[in-house]
């Protein structure tokens, strides 16, 4: 007998628990329907995508929830002594992440599109339900929060969003702007997040703190190039960390079961 598929009013808010209750984060549902949005294989075009219903955390991944991923605190000592899963899991950093802007509370940065993926497997593991990055369209369609496309003033942005005109040249903590119409926070603005692009590639939408008005909006996409990384001292430089991107970060999308 065939399942039917998910409805939007078959999902609801939830909070997710990492092993051992070291961390958690909430999640919202998200509904269905159809998000235009650009071609990147024709300048200047876009194209209509449609989205079944899924759920995407309310802010964008922490610290707090990437240390027990990171710094393996799922693990037992034995375990960690052992090298278990170490391959799967971000090398430890050579100089502090955070980059001394915060930690408890604050997006995790300078991480890579690998860092992000791997995130998403191990937490599909532990909590044994589907987790990954977004694609762009899902990305696009919550951050519009289901609205047609709108390029935000500085006014409207400022209530949303910490950029390059009100960050003072660092990331904040989450949650301290309003919310959008769907109730997600920080969709814009603070950290670019990475999806997965319509051309099957990585990108990062949103914009970041240091990212001027037309960079902070909801169709607003960058690819990764090597100024990124630029300053990794490391040889060959490393695939799970960015010295040169300190608004790399993410958001993860959940799957119906």
């Amino acid at each position: 007998m065939l399942s039917r598929p998910a409805a939007a009013e078959d999902l609801k808010p939830f909070t997710e628990k990492l092993p051992g209750d070291l961390a958690e984060f909430d999640m919202l549902p998200v509904p269905g329907g159809e998000v235009e949005v650009k071609d990147p294989a024709k300048p200047g075009a876009t194209v209509k995508v449609k989205v079944k219903p899924f759920w995407m955390s309310k802010t964008a991944l922490t610290w707090d929830c990437f240390d027990v991923f990171v710094f393996r605190l799922d693990l037992s000592d034995k375990d960690v002594a052992a090298g278990a899963d170490a391959a799967n899991r971000p090398s430890l950093p050579y100089v502090p992440p955070d980059r001394g802007f915060g930690h408890g509370g604050f997006s995790a940065i300078s991480l890579s599109f690998l860092s992000v993926t791997k995130y998403c497997e191990w937490l599909t593991k532990k909590t044994k339900h589907k987790y990954r990055v977004p694609t762009e369209a899902e990305w696009q369609w919550v951050c519009q929060a289901g609205a047609p496309a709108k390029q935000l003033s500085a006014e409207e942005l400022a209530k949303v969003a910490w950029y390059a005109d009100n960050s003072d040249g660092k990331p904040h903590e989450v949650g301290q702007l309003a919310a959008n119409a769907w109730g997600f926070l920080d969709m814009l603005g603070n950290v670019r997040q990475y999806c997965l692009g319509l051309d099957g590639k990585p990108v990062a939408c949103g914009g970041g703190f240091s990212d001027p008005l037309a960079g902070t909006q909801c169709d607003s996409r960058y690819y990764y190039t090597p100024d990124w990384q630029h300053t990794d001292p490391q040889n060959p430089k490393s695939k799970w960390w960015l010295s040169d991107a300190p608004w790399a970060g993410a958001r993860v999308l959940r799957d119906p079961d």
